[in-house]
């Protein structure tokens, strides 16, 4: 049996602020963020296993990523939690706005290793996390690749 990828997209809404960037993104805006997760296992080879000819059910892949990412991400607002940008998530979940305080700078290239962190850890065993492509904007992306880290 041979080696298979497995890719899902996935779509979400979030908002977040680059505290200490010199640009732009120092300001609170926000991103329709497209992400693709791809696992790499070989297909269940057992008729009597409900999951017979599968990798992974996309349905179970659908679930780990909504609930580690897509849950929490969608429709929040993302500061570093070590920033004075803080201060303004804690005012603003006071008022009821969903708030996400990380311990990172909440650029792409974080949320992707932070993402691929948290899928790694939820899936079965004889699966592997392949990579993942977080799509900021229709031209903009940052990639994670198991076979770099």
């Amino acid at each position: 049996m041979g080696t298979i990828r497995i890719t899902k997209q996935f779509n979400f809404e979030t908002a977040h602020a680059l505290y200490g960037y010199d640009g732009k993104c120092k300001n609170l805006h926000g991103h329709s963020y497209k992400l693709d997760v791809t696992v790499l296992g070989t297909p269940i080879n057992d008729p009597s296993n409900p999951k017979f000819g599968m990798v992974i059910d996309f349905g179970d892949l659908k679930k780990i990523v909504n609930e580690e990412i897509v849950d929490a991400f969608d429709h929040a607002t993302v500061f570093n939690k070590n920033t004075p940008h803080s201060e303004l998530g804690n005012h603003l979940a006071e008022l009821g706005h969903h708030i996400l305080l990380v311990d990172y700078q909440p650029t792409t290239e974080n949320m992707v290793i932070d993402f691929a962190n948290k899928i790694k850890n939820r899936l079965q065993e004889g699966l592997q996390l392949h990579s993942i492509r977080l799509r900021e904007t229709e031209s903009s992306f940052a990639e994670w690749y198991a076979s770099d880290n």
